[in-house]
């Protein structure tokens, strides 16, 4: 009777501990991505307040990622609250839910390729950006990039309303992605296409980047620090590529722990969401928004209200534009 007791009371301790652990890591993870949706909803009204951003590639290929990345950050939040809660959905919006996200996880690296695209052709092909960076142009590097960032979820989930009984798509479910890979050939098939996009993306960020060290050592003094710019900007989405990617693997890292502990895999989880959903989505505002000299006056200007005079002048003589 005595050790029933005892046994409860440490049971009754256990999940008091486990609760307290649960709320205050939702709590950072809320405070987090409240931070990072603010910035990223000021950027972007930044970039549409200003017909300048609207017409250059690069700052359109940026708002589109800080428009992804927030879709996706509400997305997996949302996600993530409900299975740390275990709260079960019904599997048809859980499976539109999930190939939504997995379109945006995928669309983030490849426009991160087309930024690395745009700085190698604005600095080894000077007298033909102005040619390629069309608006119809970016409307065929827009498609190309949704296009390839589709083939994967859209494959997955095709594959799964191929084998899934229909009666199991008006079941409830804890929602996730691979609900949708129950056969072993969907998921082998589903990361040979996502080994082949990868493997394509890192050849042309290398290529960008020895291109453009290869125009920084023949650059003149005064372009040579544009140049060394555009280096390091390659070099932080090559970073930034990298977490992406291994965010594809962050399934496989969880799932041994489920089996050991329970307390350990939601560290490990909640680990893996802030390093590699939220720290490779933080990095574009800093590479665009804090480094670039034009969009960070004005992002300054607009996050005081625009009640500083002399962001004004410095503004206005800085980049001629008009508040």
């Amino acid at each position: 009777m005595q050790n029933s007791v005892i046994n409860s009371n440490l049971s009754l301790n256990v999940l008091t501990e486990l609760s307290r652990s649960l709320f205050l890591k939702m709590t950072l993870v809320q405070v987090l991505v409240g931070i990072f949706l603010y910035v990223n909803c000021l950027m972007i009204f930044t970039f549409l307040n200003k017909a300048v951003f609207r017409e250059d590639t690069r700052y359109i290929l940026f708002a589109q990622t800080l428009f992804v990345d927030s879709a996706l950050m509400v997305l997996t939040d949302m996600l993530l609250i409900v299975n740390l809660y275990q709260y079960r959905i019904h599997m048809i919006p859980c499976i539109i839910l999930c190939t939504i996200a997995t379109i945006f996880t995928n669309c983030t690296p490849l426009t991160l390729v087309a930024m690395c695209l745009e700085r190698y052709v604005a600095i080894c092909m000077p007298l033909r950006h102005a040619d390629i960076s069309t608006s119809r142009n970016r409307c065929f590097g827009f498609l190309f990039i949704w296009g390839l960032s589709s083939i994967a979820p859209f494959f997955t989930l095709l594959a799964y309303l191929f084998v899934v009984p229909p009666a199991a798509l008006f079941t409830y479910a804890l929602c996730s992605a691979e609900l949708m890979m129950g056969e072993e050939w969907q998921a082998q098939t589903r990361a040979i296409i996502l080994q082949i996009l990868f493997l394509f993306m890192i050849i042309i960020i290398v290529f960008t980047y020895i291109k453009i060290m290869i125009a920084a050592r023949a650059a003149s003094s005064e372009n040579k620090k544009s140049t060394n710019k555009s280096l390091r900007t390659v070099i932080l989405h090559a970073f930034q590529l990298f977490l992406c990617i291994v965010n594809f693997l962050t399934p496989y890292i969880e799932m041994p722990f489920w089996k050991v502990d329970f307390l350990v895999f939601h560290n490990v989880r909640f680990s893996n969401f802030i390093v590699f959903v939220i720290a490779p989505r933080c990095l574009s505002p800093l590479i665009y928004g804090l480094r670039d000299e034009k969009f960070f006056l004005l992002l300054k200007h607009n996050a005081l209200c625009g009640l500083t005079a002399f962001y004004k002048h410095k503004i206005k003589e800085q980049t001629n534009f008009v508040l």
